[in-house]
């Protein structure tokens, strides 16, 4: 079981990374020059691979073990519910981020960077904080 908890951890962290720097990629290249045209084909492949290649991976291999390690140890509890209702919302953000960057595949971006700065900061960090307290202190 040691094995399959270091490799959650291994993916969520790569996941978390991911829901961080996306939303900072996007601010970048909203910033981006509509002329700057190889700029932006940056931004986008940039885009592209973290999502596809790196988060949606890490993603769905942080619930397989999740819940393998659920399962495993017989994990039970309110503080579990709560936990997974979050997770389930930092799903619904990663599936919003993969909106998103389809909008800017596409160059239809409706936001500015601003939009983007708030995104970076407001959902993830506080959901990360909720769920790592909750595994950790086990409150209710």
């Amino acid at each position: 079981m040691a094995i399959v908890l270091t490799l959650h951890i291994v993916f969520m962290v790569s996941w978390f990374a991911g829901l961080f720097y996306l939303p900072r990629l996007f601010v970048y290249h909203a910033l981006t020059p509509p002329d700057d045209r190889p700029g932006i084909a940056r931004f986008k492949i940039m885009e592209r691979k973290l999502y596809v290649g790196i988060m949606t991976p890490a993603a769905v291999l942080t619930i397989v073990f999740g819940l393998w390690l659920m399962w495993g140890f017989g994990i039970d509890g309110g503080w579990l519910h709560v936990k997974l209702v979050l997770v389930g919302v930092l799903v619904v953000l990663h599936v919003y981020l993969g909106r998103l960057l389809r909008d800017f595949a596409g160059d239809r971006n409706r936001h500015g960077h601003v939009f983007y700065r708030w995104l970076n900061e407001i959902p993830a960090l506080p959901l990360l904080v909720a769920i790592v307290w909750l595994a950790v202190a086990k409150p209710f």
